[in-house]
């Protein structure tokens, strides 16, 4: 197979993606993806298993997600196309190791539209117990797949609403648990170090929980599919990846913090899997615990929106390559100038949740991030200090070998904690993929196929 595309498929006329996003859009897309409410979620699971320790557990996950930021930045710089981590694997190391990436990142992405949708049919759930949730997922499906179809500044506007009302809602809740432990709720004060550290801490058991909440950073890599309906992608993907993760972060453990002085262990909580019913009924009261189940619904839509146009782009780019079928994968609707089957397929997928495991998905996510994450620190040393030789200044060599080394070593401690289940289930879906691409290069004898026009 010809690494270019054959001569009637390059004379044709190409649907190209619109560009219409500029920085504070691409920022909310990416905080809408990450949904910072998500931390209610979590909080449980992660404070069973790193002793009330939460917010020690955010700032690690931090450090190694604002190396990788870094590292995405500057090769978003050099690679402006919607492929992300796919694209940046395949042109810095080689096109093999790019499509097991792109293959892994699917992981990632495909299943975070199904997550949300599954997090809102348990609030549902919890809202309006013994009333079958299958009627409302399919609403919610339809809603999320028919946004997407009209185009990504819907989806921007929709997310930038809803990421103002979730900070605004979280400010809110914060303020009452602050009034709680100033009354003598949980440890009683408001200044200690206990959420950071105390006796009984342990690191291991925090990096651990740090590759959990790795599960709520996924919208700073997210938006770096978007980068070719971005206005000056060059400037502006890079700036945008940053400021969603730090920002996020900071939320994460600020209010994470103030959490774990108001729960200083999870006695409390008869379930800590599904935690955040629990909390807003004991910081809040019914009523608002009511509210809140159903402003959630509404931003796991939006994180699910985020998210379905992140997989739907990096599916076009692989169809435009011609890895996966073009004439599917890579058609993009005349109109609506999107890629519209891609579009269709993740929403047909995102219908499974009706019947899907939340843990398994979740496995799932875990594993195709960290390989993004980690492919993307090597794809810089590769591409810039290998391939470039940037190499003969303190500079670059800080830029080029420095950060994206720890970058990669920070991400490795999250691989040495990674569940058992996301690992097994992860090399299962990597082994389905690498036959997958022998097939495709006839027993690798021939090249991947790669596209040879440049995003416009």
């Amino acid at each position: 197979m010809s690494l270019d595309k054959p001569t009637a498929a390059a004379a044709a006329p190409r649907a190209h993606l619109k560009k219409t996003l500029t920085l504070m859009p691409v920022v909310m897309m990416g905080l809408a993806y990450m949904q910072p409410m998500t931390l209610f979620d979590t909080f449980g699971i992660v404070s069973g298993l790193t002793d009330g320790h939460v917010a020690t557990a955010y700032a690690f996950a931090l450090i190694a997600i604002l190396f990788t930021a870094l590292s995405y930045g500057k090769l978003v710089r050099r690679f402006p196309s919607a492929g992300s981590a796919y694209t940046y694997a395949q042109k810095a190391i080689s096109p093999h190791v790019g499509f097991m990436v792109g293959w892994s990142s699917l992981l990632d992405y495909l299943f975070m539209p199904m997550i949300n949708i599954l997090l809102a049919k348990i609030y549902f759930e919890a809202l309006v117990p013994g009333i079958p949730s299958s009627l409302f997922v399919v609403l919610l499906v339809g809603f999320m797949t028919l946004s997407n179809l009209k185009g990504i500044k819907t989806v921007a506007n929709f997310n930038s609403v809803i990421v103002v009302l979730q900070v605004a809602v979280m400010v809110v809740i914060m303020g009452m648990v602050i009034y709680g432990v100033a009354h003598g709720e949980g440890a009683g004060t408001l200044v200690s170090p206990r959420p950071f550290w105390s006796e009984n801490a342990h690191v291991v058991p925090m990096i651990t929980g740090a590759t959990i909440l790795c599960f709520s950073f996924l919208g700073f890599d997210g938006i770096s599919s978007l980068s070719e309906e971005t206005k000056d992608a060059g400037r502006v993907i890079p700036k945008a990846i940053f400021l969603t993760a730090l920002i996020g972060g900071v939320i994460f453990i600020v209010v994470s913090y103030f959490l774990q002085l108001y729960f200083p262990d999870i006695s409390r909580f008869k379930d800590p899997d599904a935690s955040q019913p629990e909390i807003m009924l004991y910081v809040a009261g019914k009523a608002f615990q009511f509210g809140i189940l159903i402003f959630s619904c509404v931003t796991v839509l939006a994180s699910g929106m985020a998210a379905h146009a992140g997989v739907s782009r990096l599916m076009y780019v692989m169809g435009r390559d011609g890895v996966f079928p073009e004439r599917f994968f890579g058609y993009i609707h005349p109109k609506w100038r999107t890629p519209a089957l891609n579009v269709l397929l993740v929403g047909a997928i995102a219908l499974s949740s009706v019947t899907f495991d939340l843990v398994t998905a979740t496995a799932l996510i875990n594993f195709g991030a960290l390989v993004a994450f980690t492919f993307v620190n090597l794809s810089v040393i590769s591409q810039f200090w290998i391939r470039e030789k940037r190499n003969k200044t303190l500079k670059d060599n800080i830029n080029f070998l420095l950060l994206p080394l720890c970058g990669a070593l920070t991400v490795g401690a999250l691989w040495i904690n990674l569940e058992e289940s996301s690992m097994i289930l992860g090399l299962v879906w990597g082994t389905i993929g690498l036959i997958y691409l022998a097939w495709v290069t006839r027993s690798f004898r021939n090249p991947v196929p790669q596209c040879t026009e440049e995003p416009m």
